[in-house]
């Protein structure tokens, strides 16, 4: 598995891999793996797991060195508005990301490779690749260079500033306004083959539900789940008593 079978890959990354094999499971989706057993893959979803960390650090570190006259509230939601499922979508189809992966034909066959929840899973899987194998700053840089859109505006002008946040981040915002508490979301089941699952989350503060959602992938259904907390809170002070089941 030489490093030559993902060369446009590398290009687009700007970075080499000395241990190719990290590259190539950050590429390899779930449906692949369980159409394809005798190829004994693994999957990407534990560098998934691993990237989702390297990103936020990768971003933090950026934001905080490009504005350092910004306080904490001002670079968590910039950080929010970049590290989304939506924005590593787009990030990935404009990069042409999406067309490396190795889906399964069934995932292939309904759109898989558009699907916004493969392609910011995948995002993460590099970067996490990326950090194994070439540590920290390897992984900073590659973050600077595919987010250079996103990173090359003054903070007053930020494009992002305007976008609507996404529900997670406007219910931990109305919560810890409101109540100095911040939701937690467990997993309460998940349905369907490996391939192709729905996830079932809820949302809680403290002993409290306060919605469920559904997707099909945990950010997805977390989202889903925070949204429909934001549409039972009352826009009062107070939170109604309805509004945890």
């Amino acid at each position: 598995m030489g490093t030559d079978r993902h060369g446009d890959l590398e290009k687009i990354l700007h970075y080499r891999f000395r241990e190719p094999r990290l590259l190539h499971q950050a590429l390899v989706h779930r449906s692949y793996v369980h159409e394809n057993p005798h190829l004994q893959e693994t999957d990407n979803e534990t560098l998934e797991f691993l990237g989702d960390s390297v990103l936020g650090l990768c971003v933090s570190h950026l934001l905080w060195w490009l504005y350092p006259h910004c306080n904490e509230g001002d670079l968590s939601r910039l950080r929010s508005a970049i590290v989304n499922e939506r924005e590593l979508a787009r990030l990935a189809l404009r990069s042409r990301l999406g067309d490396h992966v190795l889906l399964g034909k069934g995932e292939e066959m309904t759109g898989g490779r558009r699907k916004p929840s493969v392609l910011a899973d995948t995002v993460e899987a590099i970067l996490a690749a990326v950090y194994l194998d070439g540590g920290l700053e390897a992984a900073i840089q590659v973050v600077r260079r595919l987010f250079r859109d996103y990173l090359s505006h003054p903070f007053e002008d930020h494009p992002l500033k305007t976008l609507d946040k996404d529900y997670k981040t406007q219910l931990q915002e109305l919560t810890q306004g409101r109540l100095k508490l911040t939701p937690t979301y467990f997993l309460e089941a998940t349905c369907g083959p490996d391939h192709d699952k729905t996830f079932h989350m809820s949302v809680m503060l403290e002993e409290s539900v306060l919605a469920r959602g559904s997707g099909r992938s945990k950010k997805e259904a977390q989202q889903e789940a925070a949204r429909k907390a934001l549409e039972k809170l009352a826009p009062d002070d107070e939170f109604p008593r309805q509004a945890c089941e």
